[in-house]
């Protein structure tokens, strides 16, 4: 069953980026572009959102699931670099990812007008894609 979690984790997470991607640079090409906003900008904005909280709650399942801190200590897990991140900077960076993509698409929903609504989606999902980009255990993917 684990091994089931972790697999899909893994190939999830390659949609979840693909998403974030297409968001990010359609609601920065659009805002800088100061074109309109349309109903498949929602859509991708919410498909984005929908699919990273799939991912966060696979994630949460999965670092659960793991010991990581039964036989260490605290500190032996901070000096470990490699512990450390699977445990405490990849979950926390990925958290705060979609904490950034939840606060953009709600603040989106609120405006009026398309320059209101790309606006928040530009930066709040450009910062959850930095960090993304950030802490992706890329030596895992390629």
């Amino acid at each position: 069953m684990f091994t089931m979690i972790k697999m899909l984790h893994s190939y999830w997470a390659y949609l979840v980026f693909l998403m974030m991607i297409i968001a990010t640079v359609n609601a920065l090409v659009k805002h800088f572009g100061k074109k309109e906003y349309e109903p498949k900008d929602f859509r991708i904005a919410l498909f984005t959102l929908i699919v990273s909280h799939i991912q966060l709650l696979i994630g949460i399942v999965l670092w659960f699931s793991q010991d990581y801190f039964g036989e260490l200590s605290v500190t032996e897990v901070m000096n470990n670099k490699a512990i450390r991140s699977n445990a405490i900077e990849h979950p926390f960076a990925m958290i705060l990812a979609v904490a950034f993509i939840t606060i953009g698409y709600s603040k989106h929903k609120k405006k009026l007008t398309s320059a209101g609504k790309l606006k928040p989606l530009a930066i709040f999902y450009t910062l959850a894609l930095i960090l993304v980009l950030a802490k992706i255990p890329w030596s895992i993917w390629f």
